[in-house]
């Protein structure tokens, strides 16, 4: 047309270093591969360069990107795009020796597959990722061998990824960035095993899952998936568990910090729940099933049991955790056992805190202590509670059939007592009878926990308080159970109303 005669209508050249990649061993040492099919190494930090372009690349080959090895100088990958050519084949190669000579390995990618990049894993030798128009596969005996990784990644052209500390970051034609959290299992695993794995758990590290400190964002809003919150420990069985397989976190004293098992049961549906159900993170069971199994531990202590879960309005979408209720697990070093099939498996597990965190170890420790003091108050509290409303529903019911006789003045006093003892004005008829004590605990341990920080003076002084409460209040309930509630029943019964039961 009219435009040919202008630069930009001209044809683009190729011919050109697509990738470069420098030694992490040697910094005068470095690989170039262009995309016409050619690769060169310099080991003088370019004063000269030698052509080293394995043999069975031919013309027009492009050299999609290169990895010089973590762990000897003269090892490096070279990952081959021959899509333009429509030949449809993998290719991968690797050189030992400077790229004297090469192998192909490609064994396990299926034909069909172009790849567009490969790297080595910093950390352990021989491991390889390679990233293909559809999927990322991996090898763990230097590309002799390749399987898929595929997981969760819809079938999407890998353009290049990177190993990131212990995460696998790939970048994507279209289909975002997707990382892959947490390949320390995959570092520690061999294809040939035939066994029962606890795989060394990675750092874990005190970090808060989410700050929002307002209502959720709505379903469709788009937006990225954080990392697991708490510990991931990963575990291998060889075949379904004959029998329980328990997880325990144990601190550096030997002491049971969280005990978990493949029969622990999901907890009833709370009808009485505020937030829509999709909300809620689901329940996690510890499989006892063959395969690799990834399992999260919260980072803190045994919740308290038997009680309702309540959440925060700070939900997010499919991972909102339960209030807690039991304290943060300190920073230091624990243990993890996994117990299957009659063996027992020991790995040890660092837990740091978040870095942004400037507490010292002698504030979180009082933290510590405040929240231990305060969740070991609540299992007696919230049995004490549970007794509270269906009693004073009986007595509600005793009133009415008593009616004008002489026993309604004690039943009427037994009302004025409990409520005294609850700590709470008369409650509008229907509204449930609780303990004063028990949200006073509960909203301390909500405060103390919400912050990385050592408790106020005026929280210490608080929580002291509660304390000497919730003792005082057990001794009148065994007051009330023992002398009060037995006087009324005898004079219901010489009323002929029959008695009141406490609830077990």
């Amino acid at each position: 047309g009219k435009y040919r005669a202008q630069a930009t209508a001209g044809p683009t050249p190729k011919g050109v270093i697509y990738t470069v990649a420098p030694s992490p061993l040697d910094v005068k040492r470095i690989w170039a591969g262009t995309d016409d099919g050619l690769i060169h190494l310099t080991i003088d930090g370019g004063q000269h360069w030698s052509d080293v372009t394995p043999p069975a690349i031919s013309a027009w080959q492009k050299i999609s990107l290169m990895d010089a090895g973590h762990f000897d100088a003269a090892t490096a990958y070279a990952a081959v795009n021959t899509l333009r050519l429509d030949e449809l084949h993998p290719h991968i190669f690797r050189t030992h020796d400077n790229g004297k000579t090469w192998q192909e390995i490609v064994r396990g990618i299926p034909d069909g597959e172009t790849v567009n990049v490969v790297r080595e894993d910093p950390q352990r030798k021989g491991m390889l990722f390679a990233g293909t128009e559809r999927a990322v596969y991996l090898s763990d005996d230097d590309g002799e061998n390749w399987r898929p990784l595929r997981l969760n990644m819809p079938a999407t052209s890998v353009r290049d990824l990177i190993v990131k500390g212990d995460d696998v970051a790939v970048a994507t034609h279209g289909r975002g960035f997707w990382i892959l959290d947490n390949i320390t299992c995959l570092r520690q695993h061999n294809s040939g095993n035939h066994e029962d794995i606890l795989f060394k758990p990675q750092a874990a590290m005190r970090v808060r899952f989410s700050m929002n400190t307002d209502t959720p964002l709505p379903p469709d809003e788009p937006a990225g998936e954080n990392p697991p919150d708490g510990a991931m420990i990963d575990y291998y069985l060889a075949a379904n568990a004959t029998g329980e397989v328990t997880l325990e976190i144990k601190d550096a004293k030997g002491e049971l910090v969280r005990h978990y098992s493949s029969t622990d049961a999901a907890p009833p549906p709370d009808p009485r729940l505020n937030i829509p159900t999709y909300w809620v993170r689901p329940f996690q069971a510890l499989s006892s099933q063959a395969g690799l199994h990834r399992f999260l531990w919260d980072l803190h202590y045994t919740p308290v049991a038997g009680i309702d879960a309540e959440y925060p309005m700070t939900a997010v979408y499919a991972q909102t955790a339960p209030a807690a209720t039991s304290p943060w697990a300190m920073p230091g070093e624990y243990s993890v056992t996994l117990t299957a099939n009659g063996q027992s498996r020991i790995q040890p597990l660092t837990l740091a805190m978040d870095p942004r965190v400037h507490a010292t170890a002698a504030d979180l420790e009082e933290q510590f202590q405040a929240l231990r003091k305060l969740s070991g108050l609540r299992p007696d509290l919230e049995k004490l509670n549970r007794h509270l409303d269906p009693l004073m529903a009986e007595i509600r019911q005793a009133q009415e059939r008593a009616g004008e006789k002489a026993v309604a003045k004690s039943l009427q006093a037994l009302v004025k007592k409990l409520q005294d003892f609850a700590g709470t004005n008369p409650q509008r008829p229907g509204t449930p009878l609780e303990l004063d004590v028990l949200q006073k605990a509960k909203d301390l341990f909500s405060r103390v926990e919400k912050a990385d920080a050592a408790p106020t003076a005026n929280a210490l002084s608080a929580i002291n308080e509660v304390a000497e409460k919730a003792k005082s209040i057990g001794q009148e309930w065994k007051t009330i159970e023992s002398q009060d509630l037995p006087a009324l029943n005898r004079e219901l019964e010489a009323a002929g109303l029959g008695q009141i039961e406490i609830q077990k």
